[in-house]
């Protein structure tokens, strides 16, 4: 079941990201980005890597906490966030939307690997690497968290921060893909919630 965002069917099409299609576009493109980074000297590039990826983590922590649950006045407002995020709180099952959209996705990207390539060319490119690799696992997870019932301890832990986000409370525990942002920002969970 799937909550209808907009009458035309072209654009409501637009708003889904099956796993099918997910998979292939961000796994090609991370290896695009990666081919792309080189030459560069082995302990260099992983800097850069592990830079890009701690960077995406706290993007993700910013984005969902201050834009996505942003607490619009005006009706237009609301109805951007509900398009954007509040229709996955309403149906936080929904396979289609569990994922941001290719439409949305890409833009995204190319704008941020230009942004990071016209400031540190091969460098840029190699930060935006590891960036691109913290978009994949935060969507990854996420998807996870609604769809999967996997026994790893770390995946676990992760579904547990980000289902109590859903239930028990929703302006807590606003990362996904780690838990230390909400730690060290004070809106992760209490135990005893």
């Amino acid at each position: 079941m799937t909550v209808r965002l907009f009458k035309n069917a072209y654009l409501e099409r637009m708003t889904y990201m099956p796993i099918y299609l997910f998979l292939p576009v961000w796994l090609a493109a991370i290896v695009v980005v990666f081919i792309y980074s080189l030459p560069q000297p082995f302990f260099h590039g992983l800097f850069l890597y592990v830079s890009g990826y701690l960077t995406w983590t706290l993007t993700e922590y910013l984005g969902h906490r201050f834009f996505f649950h942003f607490n619009f006045s005006s009706e237009s407002g609301r109805k951007l966030i509900y398009v954007i995020h509040g229709n996955h709180h309403e149906l936080p099952k929904d396979k289609l939307r569990n994922m941001m959209p290719l439409s949305i996705t890409i833009p995204l990207a190319i704008l941020i690997w230009a942004i990071t390539y016209a400031i540190s060319g091969r460098a840029g490119t190699a930060f935006f690497g590891g960036f691109l690799i913290g978009y994949f696992l935060y969507d990854l997870i996420h998807y996870g968290c609604h769809q999967w019932s996997l026994n790893w301890r770390l995946f676990k832990r992760l579904k547990r921060h980000h289902l109590a986000h859903h239930h028990a409370a929703p302006n807590r525990n606003y990362a996904v893909s780690t838990t230390f942002w909400d730690a060290i920002f004070r809106t992760k969970m209490n135990r005893s919630r």
